[in-house]
């Protein structure tokens, strides 16, 4: 049995999931130098691509996007455009606290090649509603890919109120949410009256969002467990709730220690990465790499996945000049 043939559950398509259901928040991984790492970037890309992602967000959160340069954000879309083809989406993200460097970052990101676009809540400025919506129309309006708006208050300041994201559901371009405002209840209002697809962007939320008629998952975990994350849709899809289930609650360690530790998710999932000989490098500050008893502890619940170490990881970390303690 499907999903689509259980009571009242629609089959997913283009339109319902226009980026794929699975997608990873990629890292941007650094030279040991802290330059932008292409070559590593394509490594990783490739890899997270044959391990079940369907895209690929680049520049978000998770990809330092607020230390990375105009430049290197478009090199970045490109090198992985490259390195995909067109076995996955690429979406850039694009969002400032600036309405005109978002739209100047829109059009590189549409030069590069991108498929979508990423665009979060101006930060800092706290902008009230009419502002919020009038930024994304305007970035939204200025190149010819669709947009996925990111509600992430917590980091913003500002919610993308449901009523907000309603009225922005009428715009051609504006297809979708990266929801990681933690309330079940307004993501399903616009869900109930929109045909905006919402992708869970907190690793927890990523069945029950699911569950309720959401398009998939934009996740930082899936950079070191991305056939982990790819299960839990993938038994959804099939009719196996149990086992779906089973493979969100499996995944709770090691989502815990990765983004609700007090380290960010970009800290914890380069050190993983970095550990596990797979491209990451450092971290650009302000941020700092994770102690050593923090990697243990996520090496573990990695382990306790049943993660293996990848061949010729050792040789990747040496390489890097970063420690290894494997």
């Amino acid at each position: 049995m499907t999903a689509a043939s259980l009571p009242g559950a629609a089959p997913l398509s283009a339109a319902s999931a226009p980026f794929g259901r699975a997608l990873c928040a990629m890292i941007t991984p650094f030279t040991a130098s802290g330059a932008l790492d292409l070559d590593g970037a394509q490594l990783l890309a490739d890899r997270l691509v044959a391990d079940g992602c369907e895209g690929l967000v680049l520049s978000g959160t998770t990809g330092e996007c607020p230390t990375t340069a105009d430049a290197e954000k478009a090199a970045l879309v490109h090198a992985v455009r490259e390195a995909v083809g067109d076995r996955a989406a690429v979406v850039a993200g694009v969002g400032s606290n600036d309405t005109a460097h978002t739209a100047e970052l829109a059009l590189g990101a549409e030069k590069a090649g991108a498929d979508g676009l990423l665009v979060v809540t101006p930060y800092y400025s706290r902008p009230p509603q009419d502002a919020v919506e009038a930024h994304f129309r305007a970035v939204a309006d200025v190149s010819g890919l669709p947009v996925l708006l990111y509600d992430i208050p917590g980091r913003t300041g500002t919610r993308v109120e449901p009523d907000t994201m309603l009225r922005l559901a009428e715009h051609p371009r504006i297809v979708g949410v990266k929801d990681c405002a933690y309330d079940l209840l307004g993501s399903a209002k616009v869900m109930a009256h929109s045909d905006l697809a919402y992708y869970a962007g907190c690793d927890e939320f990523v069945l029950p969002l699911y569950a309720l008629g959401g398009a998939g998952y934009i996740s930082t975990v899936a950079n070191v467990a991305p056939r982990s994350l790819r299960a839990i849709v993938d038994a959804f899809d099939a009719g196996d709730t149990a086992g779906a289930a089973r493979g969100q609650r499996q995944l709770t360690e090691l989502i815990e220690l990765m983004t609700a530790s007090g380290l960010p998710a970009t800290v914890t999932a380069k050190s993983l990465l970095n550990t596990l000989g797979l491209p990451a490098g450092p971290v650009r500050a302000p941020l700092l790499p994770a102690d050593e008893e923090a990697v243990d502890g996520l090496l573990a619940a990695y382990e306790a996945l049943g993660g293996a170490l990848p061949a010729g990881a050792v040789q990747r970390v040496v390489s890097i000049g970063l420690h290894s303690r494997l």
